[in-house]
């Protein structure tokens, strides 16, 4: 449309020129009204004068013939008569041209003043076009009147495409102050408002820029064409700035470059803009709270765009409305931040009175501190005795690194930080690279990837306990004031919450040792099994004594050991089925536990451990532990260990007394363990012994008797391989009977000769010797009879005698030969009996086949 005015007025610029060398318009009137009105008299009268000349002429000759004297005086009277027409006919024209151009100027007045009232209004709508020029230089007011008609009817036509035009973009605008109304989110605001300007102005590529600090920034959002790079989270220094630039934006600068290559922008910054395709752009500032927040930019990439004056206002306009949007976003958010500090409150409140345990409190405070303040993490730090420390509770937005249990070692915090962070000092970093942190502090925060920081202190019993701590690792952040008031106010219920929870304990501490012993005892009450009631005993304890770990530990027979139960919280290592060597522990403290001791570290580098103890308790990250031996039949069975692994640990006395009370009641419930156990042990004994005698009962066949004896001792004993072993005449024999575990080798008749049995061992087993062996290793047995077992893959075994007829019949043989075992006596016992009733089931059964055999004959 411009285009093309463009041309018009080039093409009339060209027809003026002729205009120029013409007469005005009143000297063309007057010419015309004199010609109508003076030329036809001139030429009746002069056409008149010379037709009587012609006429005198002609007739002057004929007059003469008749007189001389009276042709001279006819003469004369007609050259006076054409002379007075002659002089009438010019006074006629005189006046008529006079008449005519008093006619010609009252006729042109109203055309003059109208033409003079159109180039003041063209002037006032166009005073640098070139038809201005132009028509001032001519003196036809009727061709400017002209000319400035159509001029205005081709204005008319523009400007009622600019009104249309600035309809749709009032409506843009509406648009945009109702997104600001409906959305309380930045980022939608932004996208959303980038994609309309796309849209609506037909543009490639919409973009906004943060900036991160004076000299740089990044794309926090963008709508762009297909087809063409993205600038979304690019991050770029000096961004199509010279110096002062800021200032400018700052004042409200609006830059619409037409063509990049036209501008007066240096090589760097066409290099970035060919990176991103741009040909034409157009930059308006976003301003946020009177400060220079980013940019509104647009792009035409696909063409040179000639930017319109009306789409550079609604640039403007629109870029203003986005830091109004911004503005009240910022309000919104202080509002909410408002109601978030009361519900951070309540929940902390909450929290403290769900719960007695520290470590639960921490957790609820740091997730809660984190959702409320909208920041990537939140944690606590935990000083020890040396102002180094560990961080016991994280809260973290996935993606960034973990840095819980992470220990920190600051030499500096001690000499110039305690006495501040004592008195409630609360400090707040925007960004870690503009103050003055020293560059080991800086190090170890970019480590764990944060850019901003807050920081209050949490007292505990009026010390400085920790540090509750919130990260910004996405970027640096202008910590509000309400949020570090917020963040202070938090710190200090976190020290009163701790306070709160010691005091609950101390004063609870009676009920709970009660508690404690009744749980224990029920559940000894409720389980028969050792390793139950172990497990049950280390859940409780540490949750009761909010401890990190408790574990049982039970000794070998050179007082090395093994943990045999364990509760730990999950960050820490696991050290259950441990096997621990400690050769000082025999010489030194054997005797010291057996007699009661109960030993309390507060702090494990505060006493005279061993270096080798030190590492041990180390590598299961101790700081501080309770060890209360574990007495059963009278005996050291093990220790009951409590470990503090976030700090050292100041145990109380409450706590000793408790923790010594339950390894006792730990002892005694292993006592009543092995009783009931021997209790029943003697039971299946004598339920095994019935049903042997009852499987005797229901069939008189030897062979049925053996086989059904061999599978009910392999079940109930719970052992591999059980077996008959048959002698012959020369105590040479045979396996007549097996029930062996599916994967062990099969012996089932099997012929032994063992030439050493007859001198050493028949007349013990005739007289009863019944033989367990823990390990055929440690025994004593010969090779060969060593070499028998292990073709039968035997790792251990027990031999009772079978005597039939008070003769030794056979051997009854269980064998284990997935490991060595320990046979107990309740074991040994039973299957003593067992054999003993094999050989009564034989002898019965020899009774009564004679009996039939007798009854036959007699028949």
């Amino acid at each position: 449309m411009s285009q093309s005015f463009s041309q018009t007025q080039a093409r009339r610029n060209r027809q003026q020129k002729l205009w120029q060398q013409k007469w005005s318009l009143k000297t063309k009137a007057i010419v015309w009204a004199l010609s109508i009105s003076v030329l036809p008299i001139v030429a009746i009268g002069t056409a008149t004068y010379y037709y009587g000349i012609n006429l005198i002429t002609k007739q002057i000759p004929q007059v003469k013939q008749e007189s001389a004297k009276s042709s001279t005086v006819t003469e004369l009277a007609l050259q006076g008569q054409l002379s007075l027409l002659l002089t009438g006919m010019g006074g006629t024209a005189i006046l008529a041209g006079a008449i005519a151009t008093f006619m010609a100027n009252r006729a042109i007045s109203r055309v003059s003043k109208a033409a003079v009232t159109s180039n003041i209004i063209k002037n006032k709508l166009r005073p640098d076009s070139d038809f201005t020029k132009t028509f001032i230089a001519s003196e036809d007011e009727l061709v400017m009147l002209e000319r400035n008609i159509n001029l205005f009817t081709e204005l008319l036509s523009v400007l009622g495409q600019q009104k249309e035009a600035e309809a749709d973009y009032s409506q843009l605008l509406m648009k945009i102050t109702r997104w600001v109304r409906e959305s309380f989110n930045e980022e939608d605001v932004l996208k959303t408002t980038s994609e309309e300007i796309r849209k609506a102005l037909s543009i490639d590529r919409v973009t906004i820029f943060c900036f991160n600090s004076n000299t740089n920034g990044t794309f926090i959002a963008e709508s762009v064409a297909a087809g063409l790079p993205k600038m979304l989270g690019v991050t770029i220094s000096n961004p199509w700035f010279e110096a002062g630039y800021i200032e400018k934006y700052q004042n409200g600068r609006i830059r619409a470059i037409d063509d990049i290559y036209q501008a007066d922008l240096n090589d760097g910054d066409i290099e970035l803009l060919e990176q991103f395709g741009v040909k034409s752009n157009l930059v308006a500032p976003i301003l946020k709270g009177k400060q220079l927040f980013g940019l509104l930019i647009a792009h035409q990439c696909s063409r040179l765009r000639y930017w319109q004056q009306s789409e550079i206002d609604l640039f403007a306009q629109i870029a203003m409305q986005v830091g109004f949007a911004l503005d009240y976003a910022k309000l919104l958010e202080q509002v909410d931040t408002k109601a978030d500090i009361a519900e951070v409150f309540i929940e902390i409140t909450r929290s403290i009175r769900q719960s007695l345990h520290e470590e639960d409190v921490l957790k609820s405070t740091v997730d809660e501190v984190r959702k409320a303040l909208s920041t990537d993490r939140v944690l606590v730090y935990s000083f020890d005795a040396n102002w180094f420390g560990t961080v016991i509770a994280e809260s973290v937005v996935p993606g960034y690194p973990k840095v819980l249990r992470a220990e920190i070692q600051d030499p500096c915090f001690a000499e110039g930080y305690v006495e501040k962070y004592q008195s409630g000092r609360v400090q707040a970093t925007n960004n870690i690279y503009e103050t003055d942190l020293t560059d080991c502090h800086i190090n170890q925060l970019e480590s764990f990837a944060v850019k901003a920081n807050l920081v209050a202190p949490i007292l505990k019993d009026e010390q400085l306990f920790g540090l509750l701590i919130a990260h910004q690792c996405s970027r640096p952040r202008d910590w509000q004031q309400s949020e570090i008031n917020l963040f202070a106010q938090i710190a200090m219920q976190v020290g009163f919450a701790l306070d709160h929870a010691r005091l609950l304990q101390r004063v609870n501490a009676e009920g709970v040792q009660s508690q404690l012993l009744a749980d224990t005892i029920g559940s000894i009450r409720q389980s028969l099994n050792e390793e139950d009631v172990i497990k049950t005993t280390v859940e409780e304890v540490r949750k009761v004594l909010g401890t990190d770990r408790v574990l049982v530990y039970s000794f070998d027979a050179n007082w090395s050991g093994t943990v045999i139960a364990e509760s730990v919280v999950l960050t820490y290592p696991k050290v259950l089925r441990a096997e621990i060597k400690d050769p000082c522990f025999g010489e030194g403290y054997v005797e010291q536990y057996r007699a009661g001791r109960v030993l309390a570290i507060n702090n494990i580098y505060e006493t005279d451990l061993t270096d080798c103890h030190i590492s041990l308790l180390e590598s299961f990250a101790v700081k501080a532990n309770l060890v209360a031996p574990i007495l059963k039949d009278e005996q050291l069975f093990g220790l009951l260990i409590a470990h503090q692994c976030s700090r050292p640990r100041d145990w109380q006395q409450s706590e000793i007394d408790l923790f010594a009370q339950i390894a006792i009641q730990v002892g005694f419930a292993l006592d009543h363990a092995r009783l009931l156990q021997r209790i029943e042990a003697e039971r299946m004994r004598s339920q095994l012994l019935v049903d042997i005698t009852r499987s005797i009962r229901q069939s008189l066949n030897e062979e049925d008797v053996i086989k059904t004896t061999v599978e009910e001792v392999r079940k109930a004993l719970s052992t591999d391989r059980v077996l008959v072993y048959s002698f012959y005449a020369n105590w040479l024999g045979i396996i007549i009977a097996e029930s062996v575990v599916p994967g062990y080798p099969k012996v089932l008749r099997s012929k032994i000769h063992d030439p050493c049995f007859t001198e050493g061992y028949v007349e013990k087993y005739q007289s009863g010797r019944v033989v367990a062996i823990n390990n055929i290793y440690e025994s004593g047995l010969a090779d060969c009879h060593i070499s028998l077992l292990e073709s039968f893959a035997v790792k251990a075994n027990l031999v009772a005698p079978i005597v039939k007829d008070e003769q030794l019949f056979g051997l009854l043989i269980a064998h284990q030969c997935s490991g060595p075992r320990d046979w107990q006596q309740p074991e040994i016992d039973l299957f003593t009996q067992i054999a003993m009733q094999v050989g009564f089931t034989l002898d019965h059964a020899r009774l009564l086949e004679a009996y039939e055999t007798a009854e036959a004959n007699s028949h």
